[in-house]
Parts: C-alpha cells; structure tokens; sequence
C-alpha cells in the first residue's frame, strides 16, 4: 500500500480524467423503465432555506450507514409496511421467500451496477439473475428472520420506517456513500462513477489506494467509460460544513495499519482527505462514538457512524450484532443532553443482491436503485408511523441541507423530498425511552477491533 502524493495524482488524473465537480442534472441514457414509471424533473441546485420544522428544533443530525439489504429481505412482515413473501424469477417461477440468517458466513451476493441492471431487466425484477456467491440462483428470494431484527423491528415500531427509501445509484456500497455525502459520483467530463473501485486493496477505497486502482465509470450515452482513479473533488455536504463553520464528525474503523487505513468515504473526497479534517474529524476506531458520548461530549452538528465488519449487517459476515449495534448508538443518545434537539437517521447502503418487489422509478443514468430501509429516530419523530412517500439517499442530504440552511449539492437532493411526513413538530420533544438489547455499549467497547472492512464488494 502507498499513498499518491499529489504530484503523482495529477498525472493519474490527466490519463483517467479524475476529479471534476459535481452537481447539476445527469443525462438519462435509455435506460429501461416500468410502465407507469414517470422521470421526476431535476433542475440545477440552488440555495436551500434553512430551518426544517421549527426554528431550531433540530441541531444535531445523525446518519447511521448499515450495510447491503433490500427492504423486502430485512423488514419482511413489518406491521402496515409493503412487503411481499414471493417473486417471481426470469422463468416465469414464483418462489416463496425463505430465511436466512444475519449470522450466515456463506453467503455474499453480487450487487453491482450490472448485476443491477440486468436484475432490474426492464421493471420485471428477476432477482434469480443475480450471481448468488454461496449460494444458488434462488438464494437471493430470501428474508431476514423476525428473531434476528428484533432490535430494528422495536426501533421502527417505536418511531418512523420508510417503505419507499431508494438508493439513488444503482450499484454498490463506494458509489452508494458518495452519495450519502456529495448527492452524485458524476465527473467533470459528465460520466458517473459507478462501481467499487478494483482491484481492491485491503478494502481502502479512495485517494489511498495504488495508482493502478481504477472505479468503472457510466458514460452518458449509457456504455462504460475508462476507468477513474477514486479519488475526486466534488463538492460534499462536509466542505459546505466547514465553509459555515459547522462541525463533524464521520466515526469509521480501522483496517489494518498504515498511512490512511480507515474505511471511510472521505478517503475518495481529496480536498477532505488532504487537509485537517482527516485527522480531526474522520475518527477511529468507530466506536469512539460510543465513549464520546458516555462522556458527555456533545454532538457536532452532523455525524456519520459506520460499523465495523463484525458489527455490519453484511451478508456472510457470521454475525448477527448489527442491530444491537445500532441500538447501543440510539441508546447513547437518547440518553445524551442532545436528544431533544437531535434527528438520526438509520440506513441502509445498497440492497445488497436481496429481492425487493417494488421496481424503483428510473429518474437519471445513476437511478433509483433498489429499496433499502430507513429508520427515523428523533423526539419529533412521528411514533409508530410507516411512511410510503418516495425517499432516496438525496433526502437524507435534503434534509440537513434544510437544517443547516446549506445549498443543494447535486441532482439527487435537488429532486429529493425532506422526509417531512416523518416529523411531528406540534407536541414538542418526546421523552427518551431505552431499548433492550443483548449487547450494551460496554460490549461493544471491550471487542477487539478487526482489520477487514465492513464491505469490500
């Protein structure tokens, strides 16, 4: 492993066009939409009025990225939430969903761009066309067992699940944090960046990877473009941060040692990855969150809290901890002096090659992507509520934009909805209640942190 020091890059860049700036409406290239499926028009971004809800209301934005799983697989059966217990395969078959569990080691389905694509096959969804690693080409029709969610069934019982949460790529977990945190992947020559970046590296994604790392890219006419060196400087939502002063924090894990080893999606963003907020408000281990707020450090203004491998919910990861996991988080704050003024946010990176029966509206080249899930946890968080309203990735930037009065960054929170049926802001804060879980933040403090990052395909 070694780093590429900034005279090295730009030479990277001029053969690989890196870089550029992102923002503004991406080109649609033809690609295939469901009939009833309309384009929802984009515009270029401009200024976002501050405030979401009442004036300051909401000082603290949380967004907590778990990893790979459609809706369908991880919240089957949720009460008044759309979800179905069959589908239907390339050959006509239907084939009843079966369980398997967060714990299973065998097996990680592929879930890439073109694995999209073709699973997506015009709106019909065959999700037996996905290249099922462990497994067979009917593993994908499968579930989530209600024994091994029942943390993440309680803390959506409690407060607010989305049934209608796209991704607004249609690929896999790099392009789908970039999206969390700049709103697209699209270059300064129009093409997208559309899959993980490979050969991989120990799972370092980003401007500390060897020069001969390449991320394939989405041209606009449709095909794929030469592949980018992954590392960018597109604007994020943490350069309009830091441009008002505000804080941040993005807790991540370590992977292994070495110049730069934390898996974050700040390593692909170079004026963030070069400068002091690396090593100022990209922390590590992740689960510094945890002892940060037992010590009653308040929270910055937005935070990112990724998991560890062991802690994900990535298939084959022979866990099941993720959800006790979040709920320690939760729990740390609701507990905390911030949780009246604090809204978090608990989502899903990609669908993870899971079946999911409800074919996304196809808005730009990028998306939208299969449905994942999202939590909304707040005291303004309307309770036991499951909200059907069309969300993306771009809703979560929409609305800390909102907060924070920021502008929109790109085309996704430009188009995107505020998450505004979710919140209640009429009865005041509600009160904090904890939730049970096997694992406390003690247990989550006392492991022994890995090397192997919580998603590496």
């Amino acid at each position: 492993m070694f780093r590429l020091r900034p005279f090295v890059f730009i030479a990277v860049c001029a053969l690989v066009a890196c870089g550029g700036g992102g923002g503004g409406t991406p080109v649609p290239h033809g690609t295939p939409t469901k009939p009833g499926a309309t384009a929802t028009p984009t515009s270029g971004p401009t200024s976002a009025p501050p405030g979401t809800g009442p004036a300051g209301a909401i000082k603290h934005v949380v967004v907590i990225i778990q990893e790979n799983r459609s809706f369908d697989n991880l919240f089957n059966g949720f009460p008044g939430a759309d979800t179905a217990q069959s589908g239907v395969t390339s050959t006509g078959a239907t084939v009843a969903l079966r369980p398997v569990s967060l714990s299973n080691s065998a097996i990680d389905l592929d879930h890439n761009h073109t694995t999209w694509y073709r699973t997506y096959a015009g709106g019909n969804l065959f999700f037996d066309l996905v290249s099922a690693g462990g497994g067979t080409s009917l593993t994908p029709y499968s579930y989530v067992p209600p024994s091994d969610n029942a943390p993440y069934f309680a803390l959506a019982k409690k407060y607010a699940l989305a049934d209608r949460m796209f991704q607004s790529n249609t690929g896999p977990s790099f392009v789908s944090h970039q999206y969390l945190v700049a709103g697209s992947t699209q270059l300064s020559n129009g093409e997208f960046v559309a899959e993980n970046p490979l050969p991989d590296l120990k799972g370092i994604w980003g401007c500390d990877e060897p020069a001969y790392n390449r991320a394939a890219t989405l041209a606009p006419n449709g095909v794929d473009g030469p592949g980018v060196f992954p590392c960018f400087t597109y604007k994020t939502i943490a350069d309009e941060l830091d441009a008002k002063a505000l804080s941040w924090k993005y807790y991540a894990p370590a992977i292994g040692t070495g110049f730069g080893a934390i898996w974050s999606t700040f390593d692909a963003n170079q004026q963030i990855r070069d400068s002091a907020d690396w090593t100022t408000k990209v922390i590590s281990p992740e689960t510094t969150v945890l002892s940060d707020l037992a010590a009653g450090t308040p929270l910055p203004d937005v935070t990112w809290v990724v998991p560890s491998f062991q802690n994900s919910d990535h298939p084959g990861n022979g866990s099941s901890t993720g959800p006790a996991w979040v709920t320690s988080i939760v729990n740390a704050i609701g507990t905390s002096s911030d949780w009246n003024s604090t809204a978090i946010f608990v989502v899903w990176d990609d669908w993870g090659g899971w079946f999911d029966h409800v074919s996304p509206p196809q808005i730009d080249s990028m998306g939208l992507g299969f449905r994942v899930p999202l939590i909304v946890i707040s005291p303004y968080a309307k309770h036991g509520y499951v909200s059907h309203v069309q969300h993306e990735f771009g809703s979560i930037l929409k609305f800390t934009e909102e907060t924070f009065g920021l502008a929109p960054l790109a085309a996704s929170d430009t188009r995107a909805d505020d998450f505004a049926d979710c919140f209640d802001y009429t009865t005041g804060p509600q009160p904090f209640s904890l939730f049970s879980s096997k694992l406390q933040s003690k247990d989550f403090l006392r492991q022994t942190p890995g090397s192997r990052p919580p998603d590496d395909d």
